[in-house]
């Protein structure tokens, strides 16, 4: 069988003598427990290279060439499980089930390029040292000492971070002082610093120089210690500023805040030169609202001689104040007399946020000048009366009032001043002084009339003015007296039946869900017999309009059981 299965070919065929072939049944090899057929890609290995011991001592085994391996790794898609398979591998085969390269493993290949080789990991800092850049008197890197080469007495057995600087002297002069620094975090700086600019610069490191005689020999003879600093990097920082050529340009790369600190300990050390440099550059470039808050803690704790901090304060303290209450009702005019809808809109935006209760701006706790705004309003309502009475002037157009003024339309104009009187109404319900507006509106008899002879399109931009009142009313935003309140509803509850179905149509941002809930609350506020009139009123209005007169059946309800069902007050007989 042995011999038999030899002279098998390549299709199970076995040859016989004569020339006659019979066919054999090929043998499957995934169900035998033979090895794998040989594929181009898995080639075996030379029983000389598999078995070092059996390849003689006359044999060497060729070695790996580096550069196959790369190749081979590279060109696998599964080189993290066929890496140890070395120069196997073809760099130019792609391992696939099923499918065979035809091109020939003995033909040469260009390598491709070798993998990027990892960098190793940063050494991790040291835990007692703190490396920084130190900036020379000409822009020269300072020298930086570590810890190590510190002296012993300066490095304990659990010390904190130390940041050691050397500042590099100028000509002629010597490092000949140390300067340590501990803050109040536990963070250290020893600085080599020239002790003649040092104690020429600040009066307080004059002071606690050390004598010449005091000093020992050698270079860092002198030392000053400083405890208990606030902010460390700010402290080195003004200590550095001394030996800088250039002290604006160091402080604009560092930015306002951190100049804000540096002007704050220049102050604590009597650094004049400092002081000076600091509000130079303070004044000439522009904060945010941190930093301005910064500035006023500090104007607060310290005061400054120079002529320049005069012009900082006057950044932040004007020397000619204003109310602000009379700057916002000159916005409040601006707004009204603007002829621009989008900048009208933008520019009440703007005064609600400043007016807004929820506002970040602080503003004076007797509110708005009364007497201002209601002025406005007058003005309003006299346009506005000169508007309808330009309306009700005969016209070429019939049954329309298009009359036009400039490049403006009667009935733009009359919603401008109509928009108007209706923001003007919120900023006085908003500040609880609108009480005066609900009867200066119910005492309008000239509008009153002059709305039964305008068109429809302008009138009904009265009865939006209306709405805002009842709605006001309604929520008990607005508290009014009894008289005001009939004489309100005698006026315009009739115009507001009659111009509903415009509003519907014409809405412009108003509720009118809102109108005529509010509506009807309001009008629960009369004594009963009144509402017996306005509900009569409403309901034959109802009756014949349906859907473009207002929905009140909740309040009629509300008022016939009180009236007929529930009257808790019976007369005595």
């Amino acid at each position: 069988m042995v011999a038999d299965a030899a002279q098998q070919g390549p299709r199970g065929h076995r040859r016989r003598g004569g020339g006659a072939a019979t066919r054999v049944r090929p043998r499957a090899w995934c169900c035998s427990f033979g090895g794998a057929p040989d594929s181009p890609d898995l080639r075996p290995l030379p029983s000389s290279a598999a078995s070092p011991a059996a390849a003689g001592p006359g044999r060497k085994l060729p070695p790996k060439s580096p550069s196959s391996a790369a190749a081979s790794f590279y060109g696998s898609p599964t080189s993290s499980r066929l890496a140890g398979l070395g120069g196997l591998i073809d760099p130019r085969r792609i391992l696939s089930p099923g499918r065979v390269s035809p091109i020939d493993p003995d033909a040469g290949a260009v390598p491709p390029p070798p993998l990027p080789v990892p960098l190793p990991p940063p050494p991790p800092p040291a835990s007692s040292v703190e490396v920084s850049a130190a900036v020379g008197p000409a822009e020269q890197p300072a020298a930086v000492l570590l810890a190590s080469a510190l002296p012993s007495a300066t490095v304990a057995a659990a010390p904190p971070p130390v940041l050691a600087v050397r500042e590099e002297a100028d000509a002629g002069g010597v490092l000949d002082l140390r300067l340590f620094l501990r803050g109040r975090d536990g963070r250290c700086v020893l600085m080599e610093v020239d002790s003649t600019v040092l104690c020429g610069c600040s009066d307080f490191f004059a002071a606690m120089a050390p004598r010449e005689d005091a000093a020992g020999a050698g270079a860092g003879g002198k030392r000053i210690e400083v405890d208990g600093v606030e902010n460390l990097d700010a402290f080195r920082a003004a200590v550095e500023l001394m030996y800088d050529p250039y002290p604006l340009r160091c402080l604009a790369a560092a930015g306002v805040s951190r100049a804000i600190d540096v002007l704050e300990v220049c102050s604590s050390i009597m650094f004049s030169k400092g002081i000076k440099s600091c509000l130079t550059y303070i004044e000439a470039v522009p904060w945010n609202e941190n930093d301005e808050e910064k500035l006023k803690n500090l104007f607060a704790r310290f005061t400054f001689d120079e002529a320049i901090f005069q012009d900082i304060l006057a950044r932040l303290r004007p020397h000619n104040w204003k109310n602000s209450d009379d700057l916002t009702v000159q916005l409040i005019q601006s707004v009204t007399s603007s002829t621009s809808t989008v900048a009208r809109k933008d520019m009440q935006s703007l005064v609600n946020g400043l007016l807004s209760k929820s506002s970040v701006y602080q503003k004076d706790s007797s509110g708005l000048n009364k007497e201002s705004l209601y002025q406005i309003c007058y003005l309003c309502l006299e346009s506005l009366v000169d508007l309808f009475e330009e309306a009700s002037e005969p016209t070429d157009y019939t049954g329309q009032a298009v009359a036009v003024r400039g490049s403006k339309s009667l009935i733009e104009r009359v919603s401008r001043q109509a928009e108007n009187l209706n923001w003007l109404l919120e900023i006085l319900v908003n500040n609880d002084i609108a009480e005066e507006f609900v009867e200066l509106w119910a005492k309008q008899d000239r509008l009153i009339r002059m709305h039964k002879q305008a068109s429809a399109m302008v009138r009904y931009e009265l009865s939006r003015i209306s709405a805002g009142v009842f709605i006001s009313l309604g929520k008990g935003k607005v508290q009014c007296r009894g008289d005001v309140r009939s004489l309100l509803f005698h006026g315009w509850f009739s115009t507001m039946l009659l111009d509903f179905g415009w509003l519907q149509r014409c809405p412009k941002g108003l509720d009118l869900r809102s109108l005529e809930e509010n509506l009807g609350r309001g009008l629960l506020t009369l004594p009963l017999r009144q509402q017996q009139c306005l509900f009569e009123e409403w309901f034959q209005f109802y009756a014949t309009k349906g859907a473009e007169c207002p929905n009140l059946i909740r309040a009629f309800q509300v008022w016939w059981r009180r009236s007929f069902i529930r009257s808790l007050v019976e007369p005595q007989s």
